[in-house]
């Protein structure tokens, strides 16, 4: 009889404790969560500037100028462009083409932790006759 009565008691003082501890830990997981969130973007704008600089090199290569081939980086790349740098260089059998896009990390409580990243890519293509 007396065993029940601590165990009850025991039960009575730890209400409590599950909420508490859910209570503490939410604000970490979600910060977790938005952390990958914005790593996964800047992933993406990765992967899209290494696209778009190899869709500026194929029309560079092909003969395009260089305001086609800004176009086609922006159009291919879906970044934005006031933060995009194109670069385009010719030699007798390669053209290259150089981006550089500045990301911003806009994500809520993380994007105004973390610097905007700076990123670039080159692709170089022969010249086609």
């Amino acid at each position: 009889m007396r065993r029940r009565c601590l165990v009850r008691r025991r039960c009575r003082e730890s209400r409590g404790q599950a909420t508490v501890e859910f209570a503490l830990l939410l604000p970490v997981a979600v910060v977790a969560l938005l952390v990958v969130a914005q790593i996964g973007l800047v992933v993406r704008a990765r992967v899209m500037l290494t696209h778009a600089a190899r869709e500026g090199a194929r029309v560079a290569a092909v003969g395009g100028s260089d305001a086609e081939v800004t176009a086609a980086v922006v159009d291919a790349g879906s970044l934005d462009p006031a933060q995009l740098t194109v670069a385009v260089t010719r030699d007798a059998t390669v053209v290259r083409v150089l981006l550089v896009y500045v990301m911003r990390t806009d994500v809520s409580v993380v994007g105004a932790l973390l610097d905007d990243p700076e990123m670039s890519s080159v692709a170089a293509m022969y010249r086609e006759q």
